[in-house]
């Protein structure tokens, strides 16, 4: 299925690539960093990193910014709020927020693939306040209840 997204390049990103695919069935498109300047994240430090382009997601769907699995493996540097939301109605510059939880400075610089975009669908939900919920099977339990 194809979802039409619109797309519009800004002056910052003149000369980057919009986001694409890499491969046939690939999930995310590749994030350029639009950066005048290489960007050093020193460890435990973020930057809020622009990309160069805004979209316009239809309604129902979602853009979800996620790492680059690379990046995090290699270096330790992540999506800060992974996966971030672009929600169907913002129109500004999509821009991304990395962290660089590694042992040694990264520099970010122009044209880099920092992240990927992943687009979504979204279901609308309508919350129906309960005094008691269903029982289940795990019931109450989380954060570690099944196991390691």
């Amino acid at each position: 299925m194809s979802v039409r997204v619109l797309v519009r390049r800004l002056a910052n990103g003149a000369d980057l690539p919009l986001p694409t695919v890499k491969t046939v069935s690939s999930a995310g498109m590749d994030l350029a960093a639009a950066v005048d300047a290489p960007v050093v994240l020193a460890p435990g430090k973020r930057a809020l990193i622009p990309t160069g382009f805004a979209i316009a997601l239809p309604e129902g769907y979602e853009g979800q910014v996620r790492p680059r699995s690379g990046l995090a493996v290699n270096h330790g540097v992540t999506v800060l709020n992974a996966p971030g939301t672009i929600d169907a109605d913002y129109r500004g510059e999509v821009k991304v927020p990395l962290i660089n939880h590694g042992e040694e400075p990264f520099t970010v610089t122009r044209g880099m693939r920092i992240a990927q975009l992943v687009v979504a669908p979204v279901s609308a939900v309508e919350l129906r306040e309960m005094d008691v919920l269903p029982d289940s099977n795990r019931g109450a339990g989380g954060f570690g209840s099944t196991g390691v």
